[in-house]
């Protein structure tokens, strides 16, 4: 599923994939930094977004729908040089239409990097 994604590029490892809660985790590393030396925000953004795509896929038949991001805002809370931050997405809600999700990310250490919420588009596919 990772196999030649933005995912893979930037080293995200899946750790746990379930419908209420996904967990993803990223090197910061020369893929996912700024020009500053600090963990790129929108880095911070592509692993929220894709926890929680991650999250609403596994709320819909993959046979009858198909899921995309309409909106994602994100808070940058404190900059970080070097480790893996751990992006958690948990559902906000759970519509037939739309999701909207929570995504907290944090250091190794506990500290708050980022807050994102995400809107997830669920379309039915075209037969």
């Amino acid at each position: 599923m990772m196999t030649n994604t933005l995912m893979e590029a930037l080293g995200m490892e899946i750790k746990q994939a379930e419908r209420d809660i996904v967990e993803i985790h990223m090197p910061v590393e020369n893929r996912t930094r700024q020009p500053m030396g600090f963990l790129h925000g929108g880095a911070s953004v592509a692993l929220a977004e894709s926890a929680a795509s991650i999250g609403a896929y596994l709320n819909v038949d993959p046979n009858q729908y198909q899921i995309f991001g309409i909106e994602i805002n994100a808070n940058h809370i404190k900059s970080i040089r070097e480790g893996t931050v751990i992006g958690k997405a948990t559902p906000v809600h759970i519509g037939k239409n739309t999701m909207v999700w929570h995504i907290e990310i944090m250091s190794e250490t506990g500290e708050k990097i980022s807050v994102s919420r995400c809107t997830i588009g669920v379309v039915p596919l075209k037969k």
